[in-house]
């Protein structure tokens, strides 16, 4: 089954705990602390392949999770680290973060590695707290919360060209003849349900990818047909080339509506070259092919090339592709060339980084509420339940000025502090 589009919940392994734990031997007098940290957590990476074609993999497995960290043992001891999860995905998946549609990661090439999600930090044992002052503390951190990421894969191949038109326009019949490729071809509509691809050679001397994905009808926009969630298939292709039924009762409305479509969807393909041909002309008088050619290019405008084929006696094909392998081999060298002057052009942009100790203090009608990513990472590491951590924390908290604004902001005796991000809550 052809899947192209999956949710999935990505989850890094979370940090180990550090331990409380002394030096007890023998002839060993008040041996101190030796509690160990515990281990990082498992980051969650996606590898681009050539093996898989398809997301099927994640109809059923929606949550990818890396392995934890251990605890840390004593002797200072450290805890081992969370195994990484590489996840394999087809060259060309995108990957978009749920919550606000931001491309994460953009897998173009065979063998990409991209970290999704970022383990947590192993807990400090209570070894690392040791002090000329405190010399038997009795604290250990938890470790921290792994990445946490809802995102959308969406597959888009990647080809050279992509087939486009209305159902039944000689799309699947073109490809089969042309490539290995081996599409269902029927004289009923939308006979193609799936992309497919096919590699053609063009005089034995180069080759390319065609993409051919389902017809779209008037309305593919709004979901009418099979709606036009294929047209990603085509968002990566060099050259576009449109396919029109010669035998159209309007051919220069079915080209119309095509490119209606185009314009319609999320990124505006009619920017890309485009290449018209009209199909199934074997039959067709000179006269009459002459007169669709002229109508057609009324409507296309000048910078569009139409050509007259018939996948079924080859007729005007290997003019066609001797002309797309060209116009692909034109805008690939436009494209690196845009590429290499953006990079010579760019100019470094000079921004004010937000530093990991900045915070600011929200005010509700139950708790004040204290953001600041430094501090939030201070509260998951920090044990709750132990008196001496949470008087570490506090101590933190004042250290970097919190208490000090809090007491500005008119804090009381009783009134609760919660720290962002979390369940962390303390009386002041």
């Amino acid at each position: 089954m052809f899947i192209d589009s999956a949710q999935v919940t990505v989850k890094a392994g979370d940090g180990g705990p550090g331990v409380v734990s002394f030096r007890h031997e023998k002839y060993v007098d008040r041996g101190g602390p030796d509690g160990g940290d515990g281990g990082d957590g498992g980051d969650v990476l996606f590898q681009a392949t050539n093996n898989q074609h398809t997301l099927a993999q994640f109809r059923f497995q929606k949550l990818l999770k890396a392995k934890d960290g251990s605890s840390g043992g004593k002797r200072k001891k450290r805890g081992k680290g969370g195994e990484d999860l590489i996840v394999p995905v087809p060259v060309g998946t995108s990957i978009i973060a749920q919550a606000d549609q931001s491309l994460i990661a953009d897998m173009t090439e065979d063998g990409q590695k991209v970290i999704i999600a970022q383990g947590g930090k192993g807990g400090f044992g209570n070894a690392h707290f040791t002090t000329s002052t405190r010399q038997a503390p009795r604290i250990a951190e938890k470790g921290e919360p792994g990445d946490e990421v809802t995102a959308t894969l969406e597959l888009k191949m990647i080809a050279d060209v992509g087939l486009i038109g209305l159902p039944n326009a000689g799309k699947s019949t073109l490809l089969a003849t042309i490539s290995n490729a081996k599409p269902e071809v029927a004289d009923y509509p939308f006979t193609t349900i799936q992309p497919y691809l096919g590699v053609v050679d063009v005089a034995g001397s180069s080759s390319l990818l065609f993409a051919d994905i389902p017809g779209l009808i008037a309305g593919a926009s709004e979901g009418k047909g099979l709606g036009d969630d294929f047209l990603r298939h085509v968002e990566r292709t060099s050259v576009l080339l449109h396919l029109i039924d010669a035998y159209q009762d309007d051919v220069t409305t079915a080209y119309q509506t095509i490119v209606q479509e185009l314009r319609s969807y999320r990124v505006d393909l009619t920017q890309k070259p485009q290449v018209v041909a009209l199909t199934k002309v074997e039959n067709l008088d000179d006269d009459m092919l002459d007169d669709t050619i002229k109508q057609l290019k009324k409507v296309a405008g000048k910078g569009v090339d139409i050509y007259a084929i018939s996948a079924h006696s080859k007729q005007g094909v290997p003019k066609l592709l001797h002309d797309i392998s060209q116009r692909v081999q034109q805008h690939k060298a436009k494209d690196a060339e845009e590429a290499s002057e953006s990079i010579d052009e760019a100019k470094p942009i000079i921004t004010l980084p937000v530093e990991d100790s900045d915070w600011h203090i929200e005010k509700s009608d139950k708790a004040y509420i204290v953001h600041g990513k430094k501090l939030v990472r201070f509260a998951h590491r920090t044990d709750f339940e132990s008196d001496q951590a949470v008087a570490r924390f506090r101590d933190i908290l004042r250290k970097n000025g919190v208490m000090h604004e809090l007491v500005r902001q008119g804090i009381e005796p009783g009134d609760i502090i919660k720290i962002a991000d979390t369940d962390s809550k303390l009386e002041y």
